[in-house]
Parts: C-alpha cells; sequence; structure tokens
C-alpha cells in the first residue's frame, strides 16, 4: 500500500524559509511523478511543483518560481520541497501526491496517491 507522508509545515515570517519532506513508502516510485500541490481556505487544490522520481523533468508553476526548489533522494525515497522567500499568499495546506506515470501534470485529478497534508502558515 502506497504511503505519503508529509512535514516540515510550520509558522514562519514573510521572507523566511521551510523545507517540506514527504516520504514514500510501499512500492518502487522510479516509474512515477511526484507533484507538490496546496490549498488554501476556500480556494481550489493547485500545482506548486512537479519531478519525475527517475529524474530529468521538473516543473514549478509561475508563482513559485525562483523561490521554490523541488528534488528527491532516492535512497531516502522522498521528495523535497525547499520554500524560501515566503510569502503570506503562500499560506496553505501542503500536500505531496504520486502519480502512476513518469509525466509530471499540473491537474489534481490525474495523481493517484496523495499525503495527509501539512499546514504552512506565513506571517505579514
Amino acid at each position: 500500500q502506497v504511503q505519503l507522508v508529509e512535514s516540515g509545515g510550520g509558522l514562519v515570517q514573510a521572507g523566511g524559509s521551510l523545507r517540506l519532506s514527504c516520504a514514500a513508502s510501499g512500492r518502487t516510485f522510479s516509474n512515477y511523478a511526484m507533484g507538490w500541490f496546496r490549498q488554501a481556505p476556500g480556494k481550489e487544490r493547485e500545482f506548486v511543483a512537479g519531478i519525475r522520481w527517475s529524474g530529468g523533468s521538473i516543473y514549478y508553476a509561475d508563482f513559485v518560481k525562483g523561490r521554490f526548489t523541488i528534488s528527491r533522494d532516492n535512497a531516502k525515497s522522498t521528495v523535497y520541497l525547499q520554500m524560501n522567500s515566503l510569502k503570506p499568499e503562500d499560506t496553505a495546506v501542503y500536500y505531496c501526491a504520486a502519480r502512476k506515470s513518469v509525466i509530471v501534470t499540473n491537474t489534481p485529478d490525474e495523481y493517484d496517491y496523495w499525503g495527509q497534508g501539512t499546514q504552512v502558515t506565513v506571517s505579514s
């Protein structure tokens, strides 16, 4: 059974940094795409960043380019989201997701497994 467990969220001041982790277990993820999404109260879930687990393809939403970095550690089966220069509008629950395909997409419905989410709150 696939499990995705996020950690690393918290409260930070504007301009600060956080690193989110997504520990994946339950199968070999070499043929999977991994994504980070976020959902703020009253808003739809939106794509933040994605990476092909086997490497080579990384994508970012325009609103995080230059501030966030997605990476993965194959040995630890963990995907990371380094978030710098955080803004109050980055406040949301952040979710890790896995897709049974090597193709990264920005559509939540195309992902097969989800973590429970981790809250990120950025104060002004």
